[in-house]
């Protein structure tokens, strides 16, 4: 007579691992890119008379502090959340924390095509084209203005967040936009320089975590394919 010891299932030929990664990602990624696209082409052709309006009505306001704190240190939110959810996935559910690693490399190759095309463009800041009072000094010259470096990351951690907990919505995306939108307020960015940040930062985490992680469940699956050395025939006695 002759038994076999079988893996679990989890590791048998064949068998797939289901992906965490919510359903309506990609949907509601591509709304939001749709919006943003839109509010980046539409202000456009009055970014100055916008950025004017904006930066000068706040610098003129009780709201000049708060909008400069944000503008300032409101990413630090983000990222505390981010760091939360890294440690509380890695300690409770491993597949989410490597989902959430993958998002994580979307985020950083968004902050460096953000880079990149700043130094392809070119455009000066507002904040030197535009003669008003800001709340924030203009950074140096060579810090060029499009796309914006806080809100493309901004929008990257709120997408690595969402990922892996879709519940935090009503946190991290008001947060994200507050940190765009205080850059325009602060007269550091146009409108379209935040808009096009959070877009950029949306599409590159999307493809790239998503891409990574696709990658990576692949990956798994072909080695739990092989046989394992545990489904061995042995002879009953």
């Amino acid at each position: 007579m002759t038994t076999t010891r079988h893996a679990p299932a989890a590791h048998r030929p064949g068998g797939r691992v289901a992906g965490p990664v919510p359903r309506a990602v990609v949907p509601a990624a591509l709304s939001v890119l749709l919006v943003l696209s839109t509010v980046a082409l539409l202000a456009w052709p009055g970014r100055g008379t916008l950025f004017e309006g904006i930066a000068g009505a706040t610098a003129a306001s009780p709201l000049a502090g708060l909008a400069g704190l944000v503008a300032d240190k409101g990413l630090l939110a983000l990222v505390a959340i981010t760091a939360g959810l890294v440690l509380s996935t890695w300690v409770r559910d491993r597949p989410r924390f490597w989902l959430l690693a993958a998002a994580g490399a979307g985020a950083a190759a968004a902050y460096g095509t953000s880079e990149v095309v700043k130094l392809l463009v070119t455009e000066e800041r507002p904040c030197r084209a535009v003669d008003v009072a800001t709340v924030l000094a203009c950074p140096l010259p060579g810090d060029w203005s499009w796309p914006s470096n806080h809100s493309t990351i901004a929008g990257a951690l709120a997408v690595a967040c969402l990922l892996v907990a879709p519940r935090l919505w009503p946190v991290v995306v008001p947060l994200a936009l507050a940190v765009a939108g205080a850059r325009v307020a602060a007269g550091v960015h146009y409108v379209h320089d935040v808009a096009s940040g959070l877009a950029l930062g949306v599409l590159v985490t999307c493809l790239v975590g998503l891409t990574v992680h696709a990658g990576a469940q692949r990956l798994t699956r072909r080695s739990t394919a092989r046989p394992s050395p545990v489904a061995r025939p042995t002879r009953g006695r």
